[in-house]
């Protein structure tokens, strides 16, 4: 009788919140255990260049929907200007742009643009599907302002807004296990935790100091998997150091992570905008598109290989 008991209860679970048995029953998916076999020494191969052939503007987030890409991006239309002293607790002026969610086939063919976001708010971040909705925060282009996180039906394009923050949300990912809402501020150096309707659980400083957090992608179970970079100095310019980092969501406590030394044509490290993990064939995938609308190359979706350990 208790077995049965227990057998209705996970059940009722998963209707209620969309979860899948990995999910229930706690096992990390092929993702996260493919991930943390990985190290500072494995070889990634690049197997593919698809080029963008629609105006891209500025990358910020990928999420993988069946055989659809989503794929977030900001157009500035007038870029902020840094004041010569704080204004209204702001270091710039907003400026102006558009929002835009652009729906892709897995060959880089434009199906839809949607637009997004309100008056100052024009600067999507990073996004993350739940297995239901596609998440999206649209925040100023300034730190420390504000931010709407909406959601995208993946079927109809429907756009909902879900709340607003009073700070500058870089990426959200939707933990699976609690249905909680987890985003990241400017730089990432802040991390949130909200539930759906956006009543803030949590507000904690980042205690990793290595990468900026540009986009991160809910993998099972409870984590999330982030792609980043930290500009430094070096002896001739800056460059971009770029890896990728799993993180409990509970804890926020970096459970695996890895420099990534690949780059794109332009010199940006392959990190630097939107990641996307799969695995497929035995190989642990990896999606990027480090480059802007108006770089030399144009923006190029650079996939990346590894064999699954």
């Amino acid at each position: 009788m208790r077995s049965r008991l227990v057998i209705a209860t996970v059940l009722a679970g998963l209707l209620l919140t969309g979860l899948s048995t990995a999910e229930a029953t706690g096992r990390d998916d092929a993702v996260t255990r493919a991930f943390t076999a990985t190290n500072r020494s494995t070889a990634w191969t690049q197997v593919a260049r698809i080029p963008l052939r629609f105006p891209t503007y500025h990358p910020q987030g990928f999420a993988l929907v069946g055989d659809l890409i989503f794929l977030s991006s900001v157009e500035v239309l007038e870029a902020p200007v840094k004041y010569p002293v704080p204004v209204d607790g702001y270091d710039r002026s907003p400026g102006k742009g558009i929002g835009h969610l652009f729906v892709l086939g897995r060959q880089g063919n434009l199906k839809k643009d949607i637009r997004l976001g309100e008056g100052t708010a024009y600067h999507p971040g990073g996004i993350d599907f739940d297995g239901r909705d596609v998440w999206i925060p649209v925040a100023e282009y300034r730190p420390n302002s504000r931010a709407i996180v909406y959601t995208v039906d993946p079927k109809t394009y429907r756009v909902t807004e879900r709340f607003r923050a009073n700070d500058h949300v870089g990426g959200v990912v939707r933990d699976r296990t609690t249905g909680q809402v987890h985003g990241v501020s400017w730089g990432s150096r802040t991390l949130y935790n909200w539930t759906p309707t956006g009543h803030r659980l949590e507000r904690v400083a980042n205690e990793s100091h290595l990468l900026d957090y540009q986009d991160c992608d809910y993998v099972s179970r409870g984590k999330q998997l982030c792609g980043g970079v930290t500009s430094l100095p070096g002896p001739k310019g800056s460059y971009d150091l770029g890896g990728l980092a799993l993180l409990d969501l509970r804890s926020n406590r970096i459970l695996h992570e890895i420099p990534f030394p690949y780059f794109s044509p332009t010199g940006h490290n392959a990190t630097r905008n939107p990641v996307a993990l799969e695995t497929t064939a035995g190989k642990l995938r990896l999606y990027t598109a480090p480059d802007d609308g108006e770089d030399a190359t144009g923006t190029e979706i650079q996939v990346y290989e590894s064999p699954i350990s």
